[in-house]
């Protein structure tokens, strides 16, 4: 892959150009990671892609090696692996809850202890998901920085 980058005050924005002979899961998995950086993921719905605005998903899970953005109306695909999305939307209030799942701390609605220190978290749209032991202590952390941070 050949990079190039091209500076010069007088562009107006910046702009990626990807040219490729073919689109290939590399091409689509880069195109994915720079739209983090819009706050936009690529998401494929019914052989489609679109784009979804990252504030729209409520979480993020695995499956078969395969990576699913959860909105409240639609379940999409995406060509990120977990650990890309963990990396690229932390500072958006994303948390790894478990091995295989990622929540979006502003689309929690409830969490509640569970027997064996996990937590059932209810998101926005009354769907549930578990938050694991190990990331527990995580997720009861971000939630004494709220409580801080409205006590300020």
């Amino acid at each position: 892959m050949k990079i190039t980058m091209n500076q010069d005050p007088a562009f107006p924005e910046t702009e990626v150009i990807i040219n490729c002979p073919h689109t290939d899961e590399d091409i689509l998995r880069l195109v994915a990671m720079l739209r983090i950086h819009q706050r936009k993921l690529v998401g494929i719905l019914n052989g489609e892609q679109h784009l979804l605005d990252v504030r729209d998903i409520l979480y993020i899970d695995t499956a078969d090696k395969r990576t699913f953005l959860y909105t409240g109306n639609a379940v999409y695909e995406s060509a990120l692996r977990l650990y890309e999305l963990e990396d690229g939307l932390r500072e958006l209030d994303f948390l790894r809850v478990g091995r295989s799942a990622i929540v979006n701390f502003r689309k929690i609605k409830s969490i509640c202890p569970e027997l064996g220190g996990r937590l059932l978290v209810t998101m926005d749209n009354g769907e549930q998901v578990y938050v694991s032991r190990q990331y527990a202590g995580e997720m009861k952390e971000k939630l004494r920085e709220l409580e801080r941070s409205f006590l300020k």
